[in-house]
């Protein structure tokens, strides 16, 4: 996932549904940019991938992908 500039007008919390249970939930890496339809998370040597629902601001597990080495 791509830096976000915190301060941004166009920047929003979101709510990560399903996924690991021991994936973070209160983490920088939850604020996106307003209009991203898809999100990605690193962890644990992969990265979880999240779909915007129909409530905007929540993004619901749709896959995971290791790191390509």
């Amino acid at each position: 996932m791509s830096e976000t500039d915190l301060t941004s007008s166009a920047v929003l919390r979101v709510v990560l549904e399903g996924g690991p249970a021991d994936l973070p939930r209160e983490d920088p890496e939850s604020w996106i940019e307003a209009d991203d339809e898809r999100i990605k998370v690193p962890f644990c040597g992969g990265y979880e991938h999240f779909q915007r629902t129909e409530v905007s601001h929540v993004y619901r597990w749709v896959t995971r992908t290791k790191v390509a080495e």
